[in-house]
């Protein structure tokens, strides 16, 4: 596997995915032998994996290949699910999708895993879980201006969507096979994770990317975009390396979570909107779609917890982190232009 270095393994699943393909490259650079599992191949750059296996991980052979290792795996960052942006997730259109492949793939990784580690007699490889602050009750975010979100408040459950509600059964399925069957394991619920190379056109962006797009889009210095709902939903959005970052430590350390990862820095998207637009130094209208799906009224992180157990905040601006994710679309756009 590693020309006899004693080199950390780590297999990365959803690595064709944005966040999945950020941490092959985080990985990699700390030296780390990676294999990386996805449905499809990284869409806007090479994998960086030392193995890059492509294959539907629904499929339980997918999976046996995946976890097959002279040694087992250190490490398994399980990013895997169907997912995408609220135009994707709040339509109810593809609900049974959403929860049948998601959790799919879950329940085939914990049980080749545990039958791995019996027939092996070991029991050596830590699983991160990407959860999602879509599992936070929707009650619980009607306010924009003052959403609960701390890690305390998830119960009792009312998720705003299906994507939500298997994102809280996984959570409880990682905990049971922690309990049960003695697996280490890390949850974080990530809270709207943005930056270069991620979707940014097809239905499945996520609003910074789509606005991004939109804005990119006006060939004039001043023109207007649609932006979905009044646009004074508020949300915080988190810059993909300190996601990343925040990952990392959560998995070096012996705090098992479920823990929030995301920014305090909390704006509408109307806020939003102008941020971008004064990055792009065009002069942006909005016209709103009031009939578009929007999710829960208002969402920020709350990042006490993580403070505490590990030391980690937030530390980019959106305006930089949008400057830099700005900069990325606006040349994809221009490189699409270009193929028409």
């Amino acid at each position: 596997m590693n020309g006899g270095l004693d080199l950390k393994s780590a297999l990365v699943l959803g690595a064709g995915g944005f966040i999945g393909n950020h941490m092959v490259i985080r990985l990699k650079s700390e030296g780390y032998f990676v294999r990386g599992v996805d449905i499809k191949s990284p869409e806007y750059s090479n994998s960086s994996a030392d193995e890059f296996i492509v294959g539907d991980l629904r499929e339980i052979e997918v999976v046996k290949k995946s976890l097959d290792l002279s040694e087992s795996f250190d490490e398994i960052y399980q990013f895997a699910a169907d997912m995408g942006g609220a135009g994707f997730v709040f339509t109810g259109e593809n609900d049974a999708d959403i929860m049948h492949n998601s959790a799919t793939i879950n329940l085939n990784v914990l049980e080749e895993l545990h039958k791995r580690n019996a027939s092996h007699k070991e029991n050596k490889t830590k699983v991160f879980y990407s959860s999602s602050a879509c599992m936070y009750p929707e009650h619980n975010q009607l306010d924009p201006n003052n959403p609960i979100c701390s890690e305390d408040s998830a119960y009792p459950a009312n998720p705003d969507s299906e994507y939500g509600w298997e994102k809280l059964f996984s959570e409880r399925l990682f905990l049971a096979y922690n309990r049960n069957h003695k697996i280490p394991v890390a949850i974080a619920r990530y809270h709207n994770i943005y930056g270069p190379l991620g979707t940014w056109e097809g239905g499945r962006e996520k609003a910074p990317a789509a606005i991004c797009r939109k804005i990119a889009k006006v060939s004039a210095d001043e023109g207007e975009i649609e932006v979905w709902g009044d646009g004074e939903q508020t949300r915080s959005f988190l810059y993909v390396d300190e996601c990343i970052e925040a990952t990392r430590r959560l998995m070096a350390s012996n705090f098992q979570g479920p823990v929030n990862i995301g920014s305090e820095e909390m704006v509408t998207i109307n806020q939003m909107v102008q941020i971008i637009a004064r990055i792009s130094g065009k002069n942006i209208k909005t016209a709103h779609k009031l009939d578009a799906p929007t999710g829960v009224r208002g969402r920020n992180s709350d990042n006490r917890l993580i403070r505490e157990k590990l030391g980690w905040d937030f530390s980019m601006t959106l305006e930089e982190g949008l400057t830099k994710t700005f900069i990325w679309i606006n040349e994809q756009n221009q490189l699409a232009s270009l193929k028409i």
